[in-house]
């Protein structure tokens, strides 16, 4: 509340005359303090060093008046005029400031330093000689350093917070602080990045007595904070600008003066990142910071020392938390202190109080507070009330109260000295007198008296504990005679009427410093009281600016001591940070314009910052008469004010909503935008806890949530509340205003980033939920205590995702403390079709017996078919709801909810059948598309099927083995909405039940034969006729059509495929189905980043290709079939036979959708029901694994870019000289003459010798072939002969032509040297053409049967160097290569021919079968393999191996595979796990990964943690690329040969184990590499490990997996393990378990047996060494295992 306005003339002559006065006695002062720039007793002159810098890196060395260039090189500075008047014409020297004298490191936490005063002149004299640095790493996100002066007391802040808290350094300082030595600086850097934040080097430190400054360099200009000012826009100018800090009780004009609080804080954005950090100086004096463009900051302060505090954070919300943790967090309002308040400076009389509280109640408005100002007192006199005009003010609570309202009153510091009314004694007064309660003048004894509203006034000083025991004394006395719910506190600036005192100020040096801040009348003592007063604290000139902060520690004693257990509520005009902590704030006395309420946008978000989220300005404004148009708009956005109050001051009209008319349309947009803040105040109510607890801002910055787009750094027309309601009111006169929507869905609108215009009229604003949202709501009423009685709701606008979540925070809103309360977590996912309120605290019972009644969810565009509520308690209890519970409104998009009847404090989920299938998975959806192929334009998914799109049951047979449908496709809508793919519009389907555990459904066209995958599976002869003993039950579901089979011990239904969108046409076919939880395991093959999918929104295209492991990129193999896990632990498994380009889509609902391009659907699903169960059964369809032979199972190398045999005979000899366990050895396709398969280059010529020499020390060796032979040799080339006689390679159609299909690989021309530095394609040229065999043949074997002891496929996807062709013409179809629909597969937009043959192409089945390569691209590395393996039998008569590299389902029957060639890098190690844990569930035991990585350079960490992991893959193999260095074992050091030795040893220690595992593999379909789910299903902590495995069921591997780790964190499941390497047992838990280099961390189950064998350099002499057993038992005592063995290598059992 301001004094008074003084008139135009009055305040002109006043700004002419105050300046003038200042500056004359300041002259005076400084007069005797100036320093020349020769030093005393010398004739040397100071010579400054002037920098040629950027103007905006000069710092300022004037600041004050008057600078010249005799003024300035007196200072010993730069003079350098501009013809820019910003820009500092006298700046710093480099030769000013400190240097270090010495400096302590001893403590890694803590920096110390001794700074000396170089020689130079000084600015304002007394400058300080010897300085101390100390500097700490408080915490990890916190850093203090503070500049002070050892041998002098100077003043420093008691803060009550601060200093109470202690430190907790984890991170050395030398990673965040650097020091400059000569002259002193200091570099702040944030640790992880090292980027510098704030670097002091741009210009020297200056501390003298009164004089302190230091700049700082900053990362960025995007600063907030600083205050207290009216700033006109929050991002701050950099352009020069000089804000003074000093508490002044001034009008917030707009001006750049100095105001109410004092807050030298910013928070700087760094960049997009959103990486922040905030910087504190911890003083309390006068100063000014001027920011400038460097840009840079620069803090000059009068006294006191530099106390820095440095916070960082990886958001702007996060400085903001780390800044309160350090200052201290808000303090928690009572509930109904957020409802609306009315008050106004002068009622008159309390009839006219209640006259307007009467008609505003009269229209209904919502409404809880009213105040009364300073005219209810007695003559302005603190503690008494006016008895003839405010006579019922002791019961006009009592009045309030009856009605649920609630009374605030004002006090303000000063204290009358003058008598109470009738020349009776003003006790107050009296007792203070007594106590020694005033501020005194400089004497330290003599009260210094001034000039308030009651006249002539004493200043308590509320830093004196007398002083303090007499405030609570006194506001307890008359608490108990005016009754009150809450207290304002106004004018503790501190401000006086007179200048400094009645007697005015003595002249010196604290009345009148050498330096004036550039604070408002540059006098100190304007307004205020005389610098030179005492406190107990300090003079008044340091502790000045903490005089409402130390009025505020006061009065929360007295509050505490008045309102006992009750909350209450403080409201102070002055604040310091940590003020906060106990009360709110308002804006001060702004003015009733359209600027003023622009203004208040960026002051309460600056507050924000400051740690006071209960902010608020004047609605409707305090000076001035507010016009309708604005006093509405006003109300408008101050109903989202925290601190929502209209204010105004004496002598304007009343501005009361109700007084500009019952019906005016102020009124009627007041009551609705207040309703709203009153039903959304539980959310309101939640933020405040937030702050509370963890320092959340409440009103945000539209950057704090989208700070990674730039254009949200300066957005302060707008704000949020919290994190998901965005408000944008009218600030302008008329209805159109300009409206930014950041990057993010939004709801009301659902709109995306832009600039957009929007018409508001004149009884709105914009109000927009951000999607993700859940806002606790309640049915409001006209104050929050009857509203607290009301039923609530939820408000829920769902994401992109269709996910959504929130929090509640619900007490009695009133006690002190947050003692007695519940916390609900809100949430939404899985595509909005379940939901949540779940109670993670319940401490607390509403008496109103409160109900959850109503849940409204935005856009839902199809109504669900059910909803269901299940009660969560001790036994579970589920309710459908009835349709009379349920609304949908289609236009609009929104479900209702309604009559839930859901108890506050119980946990309850959710459940409504919505599933939103894409309708348009393409690029570039739009609307037109989506509508014209039928389909709903929504959210993303942008394009959803409605809920009748699909099939109709049109027939029905069923048998005791099966069923057989017809279906119909509703014509209603477009099927594929792809022209070129034909509808298909009549279906059969075919259920069959072959076993108890196992059954089929097939859907195709009965009328036109289509492709079938030409795999043979083994089904049993006869079905499972028997209902009683299956598994499973299957349901049909009519119209849409699908199909639902339900495992019947417990009911769940595993697959429901009865949803939109299924799509029967030539080309494209698509099935969605729902899914029975969130566990989904398999599909491939693809890298995948976790074992169990991410089912949000993801896409897994499938097409076998020649392409390394990457993220989504489909690589050689095609795996269409997955395990999923059931909530009950149960698990199942299905598999879509067919062959065609495919993708699956996962949904979060969970859902899953299969896209194909051909064929038929034939679905395999088998029932387990454990996981183990769930592969023993899918191996016993597509065919157990093929048995390796033992020594397969050693370990291998293998290297592209051997140059002769030689280097392999190196190699060999090394490995054995360093006695590592090692059994094959590989020759890549360099042993071939130009890559030709079956052609020996002439550098290996001794290679079969060295093959004979290793075999005869029990080694193997494993040679490649690839597929593709060479077709246009100039010399005789038998393989192609042939194969060309017998027909094998693959032609075009013959209605095409009948010529060879010609493709290109590896052979380059005869007698050209290829340049490998070219670039791939240029390389390529080179290349001779080669053919694909694969028509109605077996492979050619080859003469020499030393080539062919055991095979390495590669290249068989089947992978070309061209793109279909060698003329890249593809003959025939052109939608064979392009298809209506392209799954998500690496380069599509070049076709499905890319790096593999045309899709005409035309292969031959064994039963002469024509079929397109469209058809089975997918089977050919499939049908490589098995003519591999027959002719690997045939060849040497024994087992051998046969690897592949592209598979389909049963190419585990014939061969092993390795996961391709990946990457030399850290994540390829779990990577690697991953897709092992899945080949197993393929049925493919026998893989690994490259040991090491095939492509870069690994490192030597990574290499020797790989060796360590890749000694525990079934297939072992140390390969990598051409042109990277060796890094098989020998290639290193003799510490990682020895590692690399020790940790093979192991592995052939335990491969009876391993052996015995790969037979239970080939017998049973047992997994080898196992996931921890499998063993401990019932433990769901096992459901998401994928970086630890088991071999089988007793062997737990926990590898180190990231560089650096000397400890790894792993999961032991419940059961007894032994530690591998010590014997210690351990139980199951999360262990931390020491892992040095040299270490991999091995644990045996309790309970299991396994065998072993002393290991030798090969598998060939060490299963000649005796046999042993380890028997670890189990808590009961006991251990059984088994052991497999024969020759190893024999064919047959």
């Amino acid at each position: 509340m301001g004094r008074r306005r003084f008139s135009g003339l009055g305040v002109t002559l006043m700004d002419l005359f105050m300046p003038m006065t200042a500056t004359a006695i300041t002259f005076l002062v400084l007069s005797a303090t100036t320093v020349s720039a020769v030093k005393k007793g010398t004739t040397k002159a100071f010579v400054p060093t002037c920098p040629n810098i950027p103007l905006g890196e000069r710092v300022d060395c004037f600041p004050d008046p008057g600078a010249s260039q005799a003024k300035c090189e007196a200072r010993g500075c730069c003079w350098s005029p501009r013809d820019e008047s910003n820009v500092p014409w006298c700046f710093f020297p480099t030769n000013h400031g400190y240097t270090v004298e010495s400096q302590d490191s001893s403590s890694p936490y803590v920096l110390k330093a001794n700074l000396i005063r170089m020689d130079s002149p000084s600015l304002f004299g007394g400058g300080i000689k010897q300085l101390s640095l100390e500097a700490e790493m408080q915490t990890n996100n916190r850093l203090r350093f503070k500049i002070y002066d050892p041998n002098s007391n100077r003043f420093e802040v008691p803060h009550e917070h601060i200093s109470s808290l202690p430190s907790n350094p984890s991170i050395p300082i030398s990673s965040t602080l650097q020091v400059t030595q000569k002259p002193f600086g200091l570099t702040v850097r944030r640790k992880e990045n090292q980027k510098v934040v704030f670097d002091t080097t741009i210009a020297p430190l200056v501390f003298e007595d009164q004089y302190i400054q230091l700049s700082a360099r900053l990362p960025s200009h995007n600063i907030y904070g600083l205050g207290e000012h009216v700033h006109r826009q929050y991002r701050h100018d950099t352009n020069w600008k000089t804000w003074p800090i000093f508490t002044r009780d001034a009008f917030p004009n707009g001006g750049t003066h100095n105001l109410y609080g004092h807050y030298p804080f910013f928070l700087c954005l760094e960049d997009e990142s959103g990486k922040s950090f905030g910087v504190f100086l911890l003083n309390s004096n006068a100063m000014d910071v001027t920011l400038q463009p460097a840009p840079a900051v620069t803090y000059r302060t009068i006294g006191g020392l530099l106390d820095f505090y440095i916070v960082f954070g990886d958001t702007p919300e996060q400085v903001v938390q780390e800044f309160l943790e350090l200052t201290g967090r808000p303090v928690m309002p009572p509930y109904w202190s957020l409802g609306f308040q009315l008050s106004r400076w002068n009622y008159t009389n309390l009839d006219i109080v209640k006259e307007t509280v009467e008609r505003n109640r009269a229209v209904g408005l919502p409404y809880d507070v009213q105040y009364t100002d300073i005219d209810y007192m007695e003559n302005k006199k603190d503690f008494t009330y006016d008895k003839l005009n405010y006579t019922e003010l002791p019961r006009f609570a009592d009045y309030l109260h009856e009605r649920g309202q609630k009374y605030i009153l004002i006090l303000d510091p000063a204290i009358a000295t003058s008598k109470r009314v009738g020349d009776a004694p003003y006790e107050s007064y009296d007792r203070g007198t007594a106590k020694n309660a005033w501020v005194t003048e400089s004497d330290g004894k003599t009260p210094l008296i001034g000039e308030v509203w009651p006249g002539e006034t004493v200043f308590p000083d509320y830093t004196n504990p007398n002083c303090i025991d007499w405030w609570v004394d006194e506001y307890e006395r008359f608490s108990k005679e005016v009754k009150h719910d809450a207290l304002w506190i106004d004018m503790n600036e501190i401000a006086n009427f007179k200048q400094g005192s009645s007697k005015g100020c003595a002249v010196n040096k604290l009345n009148y410093p050498p330096y004036i801040p550039k604070i408002l009348d540059d006098l100190m003592y304007s307004k205020t009281l005389c610098m030179d007063a005492k406190q107990t604290w300090g003079n008044h000139y340091d502790v000045h600016s903490l005089y409402g902060y130390s009025m505020v520690l006061a009065t929360k004693k007295a509050m505490d001591r008045v309102f006992g257990e009750n909350r209450s509520m403080m409201l102070t005009r002055s604040s310091f940070p940590g003020v906060g902590k106990y009360s709110g704030h308002w804006l001060g006395d702004n003015a009733a314009t359209w600027n003023d309420m622009k203004w208040a946008i960026p002051g309460m978000l600056e507050f924000g910052l400051f740690g006071i989220p209960y902010i608020g300005a004047d609605i409707c404004g305090f000076f001035d008469d507010s016009p309708e148009e604005l006093c509405r708009r006003w109300m408008q956005v101050g109903a989202f004010y925290p601190f929502s109050r209209n204010h105004n001051a004496e002598g304007y009209k009343p501005q009361d909503p109700a007084s500009y008319g019952a019906d005016s349309v102020l009124v009627a947009s007041s009551k609705h935008y207040l309703t709203i803040r009153y039903t959304l105040l539980p959310y309101l109510y939640t933020m405040f806890y937030k702050a509370h607890t963890t320092g959340e801002t409440v009103v945000r910055p539209v950057m704090h949530e989208f700070y990674s787009d730039s254009e949200t750094w300066t957005v302060d027309r707008q704000f949020l509340w919290g994190k998901h309601l965005l408000i944008t009111p009218v600030l302008d006169p008329g209805y159109n205003i300009l409206f930014f929507c950041p990057s993010d869905q939004m709801q009301k609108l659902t709109v995306r980033k832009t600039h957009m215009e929007m018409y508001l009229p004149a009884d709105k604003l914009g109000l927009h939920i951000r999607g993700g949202a859940i806002l606790p709501t309640q049915e409001p009423d006209v104050t929050t205590t009857y509203s607290r009685r009301n039923p609530m709701g939820l408000l829920i606008a769902p994401d992109d995702n269709g996910n959504a979540d929130g929090e509640l925070f619900w007490d009695d809103g009133d006690s002190r403390g947050i003692i007695s309360f519940l916390i609900f977590c809100l949430f939404v996912c899985k595509c909005v079709v379940s939901g949540a309120l779940q109670v993670t605290h319940a401490g607390y019972n509403d008496p109103n017996n409160l109900k959850f009644d109503n849940i409204t969810i935005l856009g839902i565009p199809v109504p669900p078919v059910s909803i269901s509520v299940t009660h969560v308690g001790t036994t579970n209890s589920t309710t459908t709801l009835e349709p009379s519970n349920i609304h949908h409104d289609g236009d609009k998009k929104v479900l209702f909810l309604r009559d839930l009847r859901l108890t506050l404090g119980e946990t309850y989920v959710l459940e409504w059948e919505v599933i939103r299938i894409d309708c348009h998975p393409e690029e570039h959806a739009d609307q037109a598309n989506c509508e014209a192929r039928g389909c709903i334009w929504d959210v993303s998914p942008w394009c959803i099927y409605p809920q009748d799109y699909g099939y109709t049951v049109t027939s029905v047979r069923e048998r005791s083995s099966g069923m057989t449908l017809d279906i119909t496709r509703n014509r209603k809508y477009r099927s594929s909405g792809r022209p070129q793919s034909r509808d298909i519009d009549t279906l059969r389907v075919e259920i069959n039940y072959h076993t108890g555990e196992m059954l089929q459904f097939k859907i195709f066209d009965p009328n036109t034969k289509r492709y079938e995958v030409p795999v043979g599976l083994s089904l049993p002869a006869t079905p499972e006729t028997d209902e009683n003993k299956r598994l499973y039950k299957v349901v049909i579901v009519n119209e849409p059509f699908g199909i639902q089979v339900i495992r019947k011990s417990t009911g769940t239904v595993i697959w429901d495929s009865s949803v939109p969108g299924f799509t029967f046409s030539d080309m494209f076919i698509q099935v969605s189905t729902k899914l029975p939880s969130q566990y989904v395991y398999g599909f491939g093959e693809t890298e995948h980043l976790t074992y169990k999918h991410d089912l949000n929104y993801h896409t897994w295209g499938m097409f076998a290709k020649d392409q390394p492991p990457g993220y989504k990129m489909n690589c050689y193999g095609v795996h269409p079939f997955y395990m999923g896990l059931e909530n009950t632990a149960d698990a199942h498994g299905v598999l879509l036979l067919n062959s065609n380009a495919m993708d699956v889509t996962f949904l979060p609902d969970p859902a899953l959708t299969y896209r194909t391009l051909g064929g038929i659907l034939d679905f395999y699903m088998v029932l387990g029901p454990t996981p183990e169960m769930v592969v023993q059964e899918y191996t016993e369809l597509i065919g157990r694994p093929v048995l390796p032979a033992y020594w397969s199972l050693g370990f291998q190398l293998c290297r592209y870019g051997y140059a002769n045999d030689k280097e392999i005979a190196d190699l060999y000899k090394d490995m054995r000289a360093a006695a590592i366990p090692y059994d094959v050895q590989y020759a890549d396709i360099d042993y071939m003459e130009r890559q030709l398969d079956f052609v020996l280059d002439s550098e290996f010529k001794g290679l079969p010798a060295l093959v004979d020499s290793m075999r005869k020390e029990g080694m193997r060796f494993i040679f490649i072939l690839d597929p593709a032979i060479s077709g246009n040799e100039t010399q005789p080339y038998p393989a192609f002969a042939r194969g060309k006689a017998a027909d094998v390679f693959i032609k075009w159609p013959k209605h095409i032509s009948d010529g060879i299909v010609w493709g290109k690989v590896w052979p380059d021309y005869p007698n050209v040297t290829v340049d490998e530095n070219l670039d791939w394609d240029t390389q390529v040229i080179h290349c001779i053409p080669r053919l694909l065999p694969a028509r109605n043949s077996t492979v050619v074997a080859p003469r020499n049967q030393r080539i062919l002891r055991e095979n390495d496929e590669d290249m068989n996807e089947p992978a070309s160097f061209v793109h279909g062709t060698v003329d890249g013409k593809c003959l025939g179809d052109p939608k064979l290569e392009n298809p209506p629909y392209m799954p998500p597969l690496e380069s599509k937009h070049l076709g499905l021919n890319h790096k593999t043959l045309c899709m005409n192409s035309e292969q031959i089945l064994s039963d002469g079968t024509r079929v397109r390569h469209y058809d089975v691209h997918n089977l050919y590395g499939w049908s490589h393999t098995k003519p591999t393996y027959d002719a690997l039998l045939d060849v040497t008569g024994k087992r051998g191996i046969v690897v592949t590299r592209s598979t389909y389902p049963s190419s585990g029957k014939w061969a092993g595979h390795w996961l391709g060639d990946n990457n030399a890098s850290w994540d390829q190690l779990y990577k690697s796990i991953i897709g092992m844990m899945e080949f197993s569930l393929f049925g493919i035991p026998y893989t690994g990964a490259d040991i090491c990585g095939f492509f870069n350079k690994p490192d030597y960490e990574m290499c020797l943690r790989w060796m360590q992991l890749g000694a525990f893959y079934p297939y072992s193999r140390n390969h990598n690329g051409k042109g990277n260095p060796r890094q098989d074992p020998v290639a290193w050091d003799k510490p990682f040969a020895e590692a690399s030795r020790d940790v093979l040893n192991i592995r052939y220690t335990l491969l009876p184990y391993l052996y015995t595992l790969m037979y239970e593999a080939h017998t049973k379909g047992n997994t080898v590499i196992r996931p921890l789910l499998h063993e401990f299903v019932d433990d769901k902590s096992t459901w998401e490990i994928y970086k630890q495995f088991l071999w089988g069921p007793a062997l737990l591997i926990s590898p180190a997996l990231d560089p650096g780790v000397t400890n790894v964190n792993g999961y032991l499941p419940n059961a007894r393990w032994y530690d591998y390497h010590t014997v210690s047992i351990l139980r199951g838990q999360m262990i931390n378990m020491p892992t040095p280099l040299d270490h991999i961390n091995l644990h045996i189950r309790g309970g299991y047996i396994l065998p072993w064998q002393k290991p030798e350099n090969t598998t060939y002499y060490s299963r000649k060494n005796p046999l042993g057993l380890i028997v670890p038992l189990s808590d009961s005592g006991t251990a059984e295992g088994s052991l497999f063995w024969d020759d190893g290598e024999g064919i047959g059992k």
